[in-house]
């Protein structure tokens, strides 16, 4: 004969931790966890899910559900600046052993690097370039070169965040003039 379970009988309360190393950020975050119906604990209690602003996580123990933090693996990875409702979401799902993601991924720009002398580019990126002026596309060049195509492809979008660009035909403008000016 089974027993059934007390369903009058509320579950425990998630025990989450707050790694925050601005105090005002860990009173917020903390005020979002008690409203939501969570409890708050320590790391050494043994809780459920680390909330983590920014890279302030443990990296040992409970899951981390990161805010405004860089891809490390945790369970958890949100923009900092989400609502309080989809940080209760995210919790509950990482407490059940989930993942959890922003649905918008940044994209990466191809803007170039750094504000001071401008990176040098290889010499197989100065051979693509070359072929990409001639008016070459990827696969002609890859067959020029004896490389992939996406391997080109990677070359293209160095010489695009390299040079600033934002087209093949401003990267090969941009990429001539730079050549003038080292000769």
């Amino acid at each position: 004969m089974s027993v059934a379970p007390d369903r009058g009988k509320a579950p425990p309360a998630l025990r989450v931790a707050i790694a925050a190393s601005d105090p005002v950020r860990r009173r917020g975050l903390a005020a979002i966890v008690r409203e939501a119906g969570f409890a708050l604990g320590e790391y050494s209690d043994g809780v459920d899910v680390v909330l983590a602003d920014g890279e302030d996580g443990p990296t040992a123990g409970a899951p981390v559900l990161a805010l405004g933090a860089a891809e490390a693996g945790q369970a958890g990875l949100l923009p900092r600046d989400i609502p309080a409702a989809q940080i209760e979401a995210a919790i509950r799902a990482v407490a059940a052993g989930l993942s959890v993601r922003a649905r918008e991924r940044p994209r990466p720009s191809f803007d170039a690097i750094g504000e001071g002398e401008p990176p040098l580019l290889t010499p197989r990126e100065v051979e693509v370039l070359a072929a990409i002026g001639d008016g070459s596309s990827n696969k002609a060049v890859a067959r020029r070169l004896g490389i992939s195509e996406h391997t080109v492809k990677f070359h293209v979008e160095s010489l695009f965040r390299k040079l600033g660009a934002a087209s093949r035909a401003e990267a090969v403008h941009k990429g001539l003039r730079r050549r003038l000016i080292e000769m």
